[in-house]
């Protein structure tokens, strides 16, 4: 692999990585339907220690999901990039189509015949 393909790999996972836990997925979603939200209301969203949330903020932001915005003392997340709900939009259609391709093989599993070697009753 040449040396630029893998910076770009790396700095791709890096966001990747960053993307990669329920809460902070949850707190992603919430900042793109709602609006920026400061550290409090996200904590008593999410459900977990201050310490907890503040973690997956800095995570989000240090990878370039997420900026903040203070105002006096209250910093406000917001999201940094505007390709986000896109990116967001992208896993949705991974999973409808997976679950598809799911459904479809558990369909074609009920329809196949009853193999002949099987005892009657």
């Amino acid at each position: 692999m040449a040396e630029t393909d893998r910076l770009k790999a790396e700095a791709r996972a890096t966001v990747l990585k960053a993307l990669a836990h329920p809460t902070r997925i949850y707190i992603v979603d919430v900042i793109n339907r709602e609006g920026p939200h400061c550290l409090c209301d996200l904590t008593l969203r999410v459900g977990v220690g201050t310490s907890t949330v503040s973690r997956h903020l800095s995570i989000l932001k240090n990878a370039g999901v997420l900026r903040d915005r203070k105002e006096g003392t209250t910093v406000y997340y917001s999201l940094a990039c505007e390709c986000i709900p896109n990116f967001m939009d992208g896993l949705e259609s991974v999973l409808r189509s997976k679950h598809q391709q799911e459904q479809q093989a558990y369909d074609a599993l009920l329809d196949r015949p009853i193999s002949s070697a099987q005892p009657t009753a």
